[in-house]
């Protein structure tokens, strides 16, 4: 006998197939099978039995557990053939089924835990082969039960699956029945979306059409009105010029007072015609040098009249060298004369001042209008440059106004390439400064404006920030459509963000620079925060970096301006 040879057995009759059947789920245990290879084990051997019955009188087999290649329960049996629905089985229930020149093999692989049998139970398995018949009816009686009790734990697993399949099919039911809903939802929604879409197109439409109309109003009514208003005061003048009939006092009063309203209507009108003509982009700046002391001496002569009452005192610092600026300077005096107006109105008492001083580092002349009046509270400062709004107050009652001066002043300085910042505090006073650009090559002034933005909140800021800039801004989203519209027509300014999608800001940015045509276009990079390599990219393809949550209409310009001072700068190269 071989070492690793367990048992040996030989099928002679019926009987022993009932024997082996019991003798191999014996040692599919003792190797360390679990339950469900000693039942494949038993059942194989079972039905092989059967076969060699039928085939011959007397058959050997011998249990082994060798240990190489791999461990396994090989069962060599002395058999010549292979072939019977019991050695299908064999070939079904065991890994292998070999078939060798003295004989067959069956091999059941054993688990990586197998323990080796101790002697004693090698002893136990080779009395099993001692026992009489009815003994071995005994054991087909136990083995009838344990293939009893594994049919009803089939049984029992059957109706587990039938109702874990139920509840799989209600559960599918329902997630069907929940995407069911979620979709009807997002199709409703998008539908939804798409009205909203439309409808907010169709707003954007009429608001146009109604700045249009707005527009084309004030165009006309202005031009109206001119004519019968400078009639009045021609008529005025006329009466009291020097070889006319002689007036009384009270006559002359009262001309004087009709003079002096229709004054008053013809410089609202003009305001009106130059409101209209500049939101129509049909007012443009006349650049020359300005003589800034000149400028403030008119001023002062004009402004004085104005003050509310003789406790007022006007003040304007007089530089002892000239301020370099050049810009309208008709639109600046507006500008000036209007800030000035509003600040003698609303003081009583006190001083206003009017001073102007360069700032070097941001290429900016500033004038600022400092007054001791009675302030605007915090609430109202946002609504101040609102067409047509008047602070409520007590000093409002009896002074004429339309609540368009702020908003016309604003509106040329950004027109001249600047802007009027405002600060007040109640019951101390108001400071309200206007910054330009000291030269017309400062001045950011472009027919069209390009945005590529995909936030809408940030377009929507740099739009609004860009009035007064441009005369038509075009936005898109990403930046294959950016690329498209440069194509079709240059843009004289670009605001680029830098995450746009499907094209990124630094290629359209690089294509730019690489267009003969497109080289001196000014071009800003919104990004959201400090970028070093943004920064240095930008900066080698002669752009200009904004950080996106400090856009302001006075940032944007200063940003433009520099970036067209670095294109035209590269451009000459």
């Amino acid at each position: 006998m071989s070492p690793d040879e367990l048992l040996r057995f030989t099928v002679a009759r019926e009987a022993d197939v009932f024997l082996l059947r019991q003798c191999g789920r014996e040692v599919a245990a003792v190797v360390g099978l679990d339950p469900q290879d000693q039942i494949r084990v038993a059942t194989a051997l079972s039905d092989v039995g059967r076969e060699l019955i039928a085939a011959r009188p007397t058959t050997r087999l011998v249990f082994r557990l060798p240990a190489a290649p791999a461990p396994a329960l090989v069962i060599a049996i002395d058999a010549v053939g292979t072939s019977g629905p019991g050695w299908d089985t064999a070939r079904r229930l065991l890994e292998e089924v070999v078939v060798r020149d003295d004989g067959v093999e069956l091999v059941k692989s054993l688990p990586r835990t197998h323990t080796r049998p101790t002697p004693e139970q090698v002893a136990r398995l080779r009395d099993m082969l001692a026992l009489p018949d009815a003994d071995v009816l005994e054991q087909l009686r136990a083995q009838n039960r344990d293939l009893l009790e594994t049919l009803e734990s089939l049984e029992a697993k059957r109706r587990d699956l039938v109702r874990l399949n139920a509840e799989l099919e209600e559960t599918n039911q329902g997630v069907l029945a929940l995407h069911k809903e979620l979709s009807d939802e997002l199709e409703q929604t998008n539908r939804g979306v798409v009205a909203f879409y439309t409808e907010l197109e169709e707003k954007s439409n009429q608001l146009r059409e109604a700045a249009e109309a707005r527009t084309r109003f004030w165009s006309n009514i202005s031009h109206e009105l001119r004519s019968p208003v400078n009639s009045v005061i021609g008529l005025t003048r006329l009466l009291t010029a020097p070889g006319g009939d002689p007036l009384t006092d009270e006559q002359r009063r009262q001309i004087d007072l009709v003079n002096d309203a229709g004054s008053t209507l013809l410089a609202l009108v003009n305001e009106l015609l130059d409101t209209a003509k500049a939101e129509s982009g049909s007012l443009r700046p006349k650049y020359a040098p300005v003589d800034v002391a000149l400028v403030l001496a008119q001023l002062q002569g004009a402004s004085r009249p104005m003050a509310r009452s003789p406790e007022v005192e006007l003040v304007f610092d007089q530089r002892p060298t000239p301020l370099p600026l050049v810009s309208d300077e008709v639109l600046l005096q507006r500008i000036l004369r209007n800030l000035l107006s509003n600040a003698l109105k609303f003081t009583e008492r006190g001083t206003v001042r009017l001073s102007a001083r360069t700032d070097d580092d941001s290429g900016t002349v500033s004038f600022t209008v400092t007054d001791t009046g009675i302030g605007i509270p915090p609430e109202e400062q946002s609504r101040i440059f609102e067409e047509f709004y008047q602070v409520p107050g007590r000093l409002q009652v009896g002074v004429a106004g339309t609540g368009l001066g702020l908003p016309y002043a604003r509106r040329l300085a950004r027109l001249l390439g600047g802007d009027i910042a405002l600060r007040s505090t109640p019951g101390e006073g108001t400071e309200v400064t206007l910054r330009l650009p000291r030269s017309e090559n400062d001045v950011v002034n472009a027919g069209v404006a390009l945005v590529v933005e995909a936030d809408d909140a940030v377009r929507a800021r740099v739009v609004i920030s860009l009035d007064g800039v441009a005369d038509t801004v075009v936005q898109v989203k990403d930046g294959r459509e950016a690329l498209e519209r440069v194509r079709e027509r240059r843009p004289d300014v670009v605001v680029l963000a830098a995450d746009v999608p499907r094209v990124s800001g630094p290629e359209i940015l690089a294509f730019l620079r690489s267009d003969e045509a497109l080289r001196a276009v000014p071009v800003v990079v919104v990004a959201a925060g400090g970028d070093a390599d943004l920064e240095r990219v930008a900066a080698g393809l002669s752009a200009v970096v904004l950080n996106s949550t400090v856009i302001a209409p006075s940032t944007l310009r200063r940003a433009l301006r520099e970036a067209g001072r670095v294109a035209r700068s590269e451009a000459t190269r």
